[in-house]
């Protein structure tokens, strides 16, 4: 298959011209750091994934994983404790309990899709005590058996933090996913459905986290930025409370957020169409599964990830993998792998002394699992460049490197 000169990318941002001009309106206002702008992102994203006449706090942050760091440190995690996540996930899902001193238990994926299995979640439960906290992680925009894993929680006064990272915006029956646990985190990174190029949010009903959660993100000042220099008071006084971080979001990149919030149904919907499509071209195609849709309809499904699986189990299986990615890079678009096990990562691997073999299901499901282009925008030219080389890959015999013979 010939290279071609245009290149289609793995993920790219959909910015228009009110996101230009909102950030431009804060480049010219004298004030680009955290302030009111930011508040109002926050006021509106609580309003948005809020239940019905519920409180939810938002907390703006500069990264989903400082939001992880300050959701951890808010439940009390620290030296001695445990806590419980999946190896199927980016490395910041773990790395923020080591942040805190708190030791980690990697509970493998379920056999029917990317995410942490309940039943093996329950016998990790069973048998360790010291668990602090849970972090749930939904992958690819498919949420997490919430409904289980909090029956296994609560009971046992362990916080659950829901990494929706991936997730927003998804809805389930009982609310948005991350809404549902104690605490949940969202990415705004530059590939997911809304963006402020870096940044998260942070959502919780309970006052007490947010409020710690609140004094964590800026420094443990008993007073933000905003507050200080904009107040009729001593402006110049404030305390430190605690030892605190730097986590908040600027307004400048909250402007965009405002703007990308507001599209934020469309911009998925145009994800599900694409999906939509994808499914149906693959469908049937020979060494090929399509990805794990779940069961609560499209609305239920961020579709971050569009992650196609090369069926099979034979060792075989990562070298035809690897084989679709390179099909794919010659007829000129960019893939990806999601994820890449956490406990294949020598620094996990050496510090709880695990192999390969450790958790089985998050092996294979690594090993024959390729991401496509998914994103707003693409066009009707895009997507069947896109299936047109995994279609044409999929007719090819494995003697020459594609799917079956």
């Amino acid at each position: 298959m010939k290279a071609s000169s245009d290149f289609i990318p793995f993920a790219l941002p959909h910015i228009g011209v009110e996101e230009e001009e909102a950030v431009l309106a804060v480049l010219r206002s004298g004030w680009l750091t955290t302030g009111k702008v930011a508040r109002a992102l926050e006021a509106e994203f609580a309003a948005f994934v809020a239940p019905s006449g519920a409180e939810l706090h938002a907390l703006a942050v500069n990264s989903a994983t400082s939001g992880l760091h300050l959701a951890l440190e808010a439940v009390g995690v620290g030296a001695g404790d445990l806590v419980v996540t999946s190896p199927y996930t980016f490395t910041s899902t773990a790395a923020v309990a080591r942040h805190l001193g708190a030791e980690l238990r990697f509970c493998d994926v379920g056999t029917a899709d990317y995410n942490l299995d309940p039943s093996q979640l329950e016998r990790i439960l069973s048998a360790e005590p010291k668990v602090k906290a849970v972090i749930p992680v939904h992958i690819g925009g498919l949420p997490c058996d919430m409904d289980a894993i909090l029956a296994l929680c609560r009971p046992r006064g362990i916080a659950v933090i829901e990494d929706a990272a991936h997730a927003f915006p998804s809805r389930t029956k009982a609310g948005f996913a991350g809404t549902l646990g104690d605490i949940g985190v969202y990415s705004f990174y530059a590939t997911k459905t809304m963006t402020t190029g870096e940044g998260g949010m942070i959502v919780t009903a309970n006052a007490a986290y947010a409020k710690r959660m609140t004094t964590m993100r800026l420094h443990g000042f008993d007073r933000e930025a905003w507050d200080r220099y904009t107040s009729k008071k001593a402006a110049w006084y404030y305390e430190v409370v605690e030892a605190g971080y730097k986590y908040n979001l600027p307004d400048i990149l909250a402007a965009l957020g405002r703007v990308q919030l507001a599209k934020a149904d469309r911009l998925r919907d145009e994800r599900v169409a694409i999906s939509d499509r994808y499914n149906t071209a693959f469908s049937g195609l020979p060494g090929l599964a399509l990805p794990p849709r779940g069961t609560g309809g499209s609305a239920a499904h961020a579709w971050h990830l569009y992650a196609l699986r090369v069926s099979g189990s034979d060792p075989g299986t990562r070298g035809r993998r690897d084989g679709l990615i390179e099909a794919l890079s010659a007829a000129g678009i960019g893939s990806s792998v999601h994820f890449i096990p956490l406990h294949l990562m020598p620094y996990y691997a050496k510090r709880y002394s695990l192999s390969p073999s450790s958790f089985p299901l998050a092996l294979a499901k690594f090993e024959s699992s390729v991401s496509l282009p998914i994103w707003p925008g693409m066009g009707e030219t895009a997507m069947m460049r896109v299936i047109d080389a995994v279609s044409t890959w999929a007719a090819t015999p494995r003697s020459q490197g594609g799917a079956d013979a």
